[in-house]
């Protein structure tokens, strides 16, 4: 079985080793959406991880979903992003953007005309928004027409170029945690009728013309995209993901994704499953069981020694430890997370956790 520290090719990207960052929302971005030096910093500090994937980024207006949550979809934003992905590649790293619009999980506060935001199926999520005035109720969002959803397929498209313009090595698409990608995917969020509801060909229609707009785009060989099937986070239900998932990956198996980014849940069969039905690279933020968070490197170590991934994403040890490949090494020690600090803020527990060596110093 490969080493966690072991090279690997993903599509055109020349990982040095498996041990890959996890997408995380950390909220530092301006009003505009626009990032900033102290966001290339902290990518900058994360450069030695096998691959970066960046926090979740908005391809058009109405897929925000939370405040200060970074774009790109307008120059201002490209450039932003610009500045981080040089930082990143000067320290000799590799960052994918993933690219998320959250569907119902948005409220017209965060919009420049206060729309509603767009959904599958007129269902609230029953969840609140926090914003700088306090908790917003999600409202019921307006289900998309066929025009919405092919102008939003074209804005997943644009912002995928505009990655490749801003410096970005790939992008994945986020079709996980509950967002417009998994809302199309899930039960009780997917009520449609039409051509993207109703049976499994059909509800993973969305999923699949996503990813190959992004795939035409930039590239097949440095496209990917995130799922997480069975994951109830944002009020979401799948009572047999097993199909819908098999069947999904079936679809896109033609395409030569560079990977699939899989979260699991807890359920170890069920990823053993989806691992047997994708040929292709498979990077896999592990959890074997539903008490296991964070992630530990243990967990990272014994899902490669399994064989259910090529490569493993871990998400909080990264946060709190900008040199986590140095440290595993070393058997440690990490260094402690700080929640309070993890969504918005300044530099404190952003850019702040000190390396190895800073701390022997």
């Amino acid at each position: 079985m490969p080493h966690l520290f072991e090279p690997l090719s993903i599509g055109k990207i020349q990982l040095p080793h498996r041990l890959v960052m996890a997408p995380m929302t950390r909220s530092r971005a301006s009003a505009d959406g626009v990032v900033g030096a102290l966001t290339a910093e902290y990518y900058r500090q994360r450069a030695s991880a096998g691959l970066i994937i960046s926090e979740s980024i908005q391809p058009n207006a109405l897929g925000q979903g939370y405040i200060l949550t970074p774009g790109l979809h307008t120059d201002e934003q490209v450039e932003g992003w610009r500045a981080v992905t040089d930082a990143v590649h000067e320290a000799d790293g590799r960052i994918i953007a993933q690219l998320t619009h959250t569907g119902r999980i948005g409220h017209p506060s965060l919009y420049p005309n206060g729309e509603l935001p767009l959904a599958p199926s007129a269902v609230a999520s029953g969840e609140q928004l926090f914003s700088l005035e306090g908790m917003l109720d999600h409202p019921v969002p307006r289900a998309m027409t066929a025009d919405d959803i092919r102008a939003t397929i074209a804005d997943f498209a644009t912002a995928a170029r505009n990655a490749i313009d801003a410096g970005f090595d790939g992008v994945e698409v986020h079709g996980a945690n509950g967002y417009l990608v998994h809302q199309f995917l899930a039960d009780n969020t997917n009520l449609r009728t039409d051509d993207y509801g109703g049976s499994v060909e059909n509800r993973i229609r969305f999923a699949v013309e996503v990813v190959t707009a992004v795939a035409d785009v930039v590239g097949a060989d440095r496209t990917g995209i995130r799922l997480s099937p069975a994951n109830p986070f944002n009020n979401i239900q799948e009572a047999d993901p097993v199909p819908v998932y098999r069947g999904l990956l079936a679809a896109l198996a033609d395409l030569g994704l560079a990977y699939v980014h899989l979260v699991e849940t807890g359920d170890r069969e069920l990823t053993r499953g989806l691992r047997d039905a994708w040929s292709g690279p498979l990077v896999l933020n592990p959890h074997p069981s539903p008490d296991a968070f964070p992630a530990s490197p243990e967990a990272a170590t014994a899902a490669l020694d399994d064989g259910l991934a090529d490569a493993v994403s871990l998400a909080t040890l990264w946060l709190a430890n900008p040199d986590l490949d140095a440290r595993i090494r070393a058997g440690g020690p990490f260094n402690t997370p700080d929640p309070a600090t993890f969504y918005g803020g300044d530099d404190s527990g952003y850019t702040d956790y000190p390396t190895l060596d800073q701390a022997h110093a």
